[in-house]
């Protein structure tokens, strides 16, 4: 699934390889997929968007925005983009194809579940996912409005203070695109437990842990994503987490403990047993 780093670094290639281009052909829910979620009618989808030109993409959370004329085109987390140059063999399953004038084609496959949604730009009042005004309405975690003073009302909040530190980084849409996937590492390199109390953390480490959000977040960008992630020509990225399933029962390479993985708020946490000691208050 991708998060705010892929979701920058692949609508930086988009918008390097189709952006101005025209599209001619479009095919939606070619392959049936159950979790494949469109707005309306799929089959509407050609009508929406033929004889439009990809004006502009940006990465709104973990998700990537579409704009071509008056329509907007929102893929999701679970959605996986493939570019194929003219004359590239097309994969025989995918669940949108968008065809352009000059053969090339931008394919769309949902790998466990994801949105495909296409809906006019202007005019358009019912929210398509709470997840997405969320994503459209705050500021980006890679951008400058994202900054210490913003993160320290968010961190500092009420509400936030008896949230676990996973729970305050990766739910309820806090902070859009910074899911469970690039949690694991922020904690890592920030020293902390996914399960410490925000009420047990010192302004001193409210503030490093911003610093390790950015840090972490553009060294995945950096890298192109990372490595369970492929980019739009298929290649995967060269960021290599340093918690994960499969690191999980090796030593820390920072102090010989061992990693250890746990079942936590509906998804799996993976922390260093010696590094990030558990201050539950």
């Amino acid at each position: 699934m991708i998060e705010a780093p892929e979701a920058r670094y692949l609508s930086e290639q988009l918008n390097r390889t189709v952006r101005g281009k025209k599209i001619t052909d479009v095919f939606a829910q070619y392959t049936p997929h159950k979790f494949a979620w469109f707005y309306g009618n799929p089959e509407e989808y050609p009508e929406r968007l033929a004889g439009k030109t990809i004006d502009e993409i940006n990465p709104r959370g973990g998700m990537i925005e579409i704009k071509a004329g008056e329509m907007l085109l929102i893929l999701t987390d679970g959605v996986n983009l493939r570019y194929f140059a003219p004359g590239e063999r097309l994969p025989a399953k995918h669940q949108l194809l968008i065809g352009f004038e000059d053969e090339s084609c931008l394919v769309a496959s949902v790998r466990m579940y994801g949105g495909l949604w296409c809906f006019p730009n202007e005019g358009f009042d019912a929210p398509i996912s709470a997840y997405y005004e969320a994503a459209k309405n705050k500021p980006q975690v890679m951008s400058e409005e994202f900054s210490k003073e913003y993160f320290m009302e968010l961190i500092n909040a009420e509400d936030a203070q008896k949230k676990t530190a996973k729970a305050f980084l990766a739910t309820e849409q806090t902070i859009p695109g910074l899911g469970n996937g690039v949690l694991q590492d922020i904690l890592y390199n920030a020293r902390i437990h996914p399960k410490t109390k925000i009420n047990a953390l010192s302004t001193e480490k409210r503030e490093n842990l911003y610093d390790k959000v950015k840090s972490t977040l553009h060294e995945i960008y950096e890298q192109g994503g990372r490595s369970t992630e492929t980019d739009i020509f298929g290649k995967n990225g060269g960021y290599i987490p340093h918690l994960s399933k499969d690191t999980a029962g090796t030593a820390c390479p920072r102090c010989g403990e061992t990693i250890k993985k746990e079942n936590y708020l509906g998804g799996s946490i993976y922390y260093c047993s010696g590094c990030q000691v558990n201050n539950i208050s």
